[in-house]
């Protein structure tokens, strides 16, 4: 078996390809197959591209008023919706424009006026989604697929390589990431949870031979205001930061199943860890005074 290792960057984040193949040819078609589709959909739903195809729905949103999308847009938005209604509201991809509040480089907490003022923008059931018709009732609204299109890439980068012929993989993407079978040698992989207390440090080491794992937490961006910390996990109904947990870490067949299921359980805040595990998904949890929990054991994908 040859083995290949590719960093790069992409959705603004550190990435890699770590595959095992017959050859170096066939690792190498598969490596660059999955980060041309990674840079694809990027282009795609980046909110940081005007030329992006989300950048052209919100500047439509922006009016008021309806856009017809693609097939694969139409996953994604019949996925968010289905994470909105498992997270009772919490779940929210209209609920990206409170950033324009939350300046974590600042260092100063926002204005709440400013947060009601987004908030009025804000809510689900306040588009009109019949596939493939999208329309926004109110103007000013945003979507944004950050919550789910990572996640979603790397199982499709993960699919490509396996498409391939590629049977023994990792794919990361900052952190999110799937795993194509164990290595060749039939070893796991062995997968550092970070601490989101310790700087470089890791609290725990998991070991996949299949599945995919995602974090969310408050250590991503951040501010300390009078001791007391405000990460970038906003709840879509307050406009403010969860508070009771810090970080939480989801393994599961899909990585974007696990993501989202991470991301509801910070938003569920002290009912997150029951709501986890309801659904039998390993996880680990650490709340903001540093206790931990959960169920993640090693078991048949570990």
């Amino acid at each position: 078996m040859k083995f290949l290792q590719h960093a790069f960057k992409a959705m603004g984040t550190h990435c890699e390809i770590q595959l095992f193949a017959n050859t170096h040819r066939l690792a190498r078609r598969a490596a660059e197959a999955a980060i041309a589709d990674v840079n694809r959909l990027e282009s795609l739903y980046s909110r940081y591209r005007s030329d992006s195809f989300l950048s052209a729905i919100n500047r439509v949103a922006a009016n008021g008023g309806g856009i017809r999308v693609d097939e694969e847009t139409t996953g994604l938005m019949n996925y968010a919706a289905a994470c909105h209604a498992q997270s009772d509201g919490l779940f929210d991809i209209t609920s990206g424009i409170l950033r324009r509040a939350w300046r974590f480089e600042s260092g100063q907490l926002p204005d709440q006026t400013h947060i009601q003022e987004l908030l009025a923008k804000v809510g689900w059931h306040k588009l009109n989604w019949a596939p493939p018709l999208l329309e926004f009732q109110i103007p000013g609204m945003e979507i944004d697929f950050g919550g789910v299109v990572k996640e979603y890439a790397v199982d499709h980068a993960a699919a490509l390589c396996w498409q391939a012929g590629v049977r023994h993989g990792m794919i990361n993407l900052g952190g999110d990431i799937k795993v194509i079978g164990p290595r060749a040698d039939g070893s796991p992989w062995r997968i550092g949870l970070r601490d989101p207390r310790g700087k470089e440090a890791f609290m725990q080491t998991i070991l996949l031979r299949g599945g995919a794992l995602a974090s969310s937490g408050d250590y991503e961006r951040c501010i300390t205001v009078d001791g007391t910390r405000y990460g970038h996990v906003l709840n879509p109904k307050t406009g403010w930061p969860v508070r009771f947990l810090a970080a939480v870490s989801v393994v599961g067949d899909f990585c974007v199943v696990a993501g989202s299921a991470s991301t509801i359980a910070m938003l569920k805040e002290e009912a997150g860890p029951a709501w986890l595990g309801q659904f039998g998904l390993p996880h680990l949890w650490v709340n903001v005074q540093g206790d931990t929990g959960g169920s993640l054991v090693q078991g048949p994908n570990s």
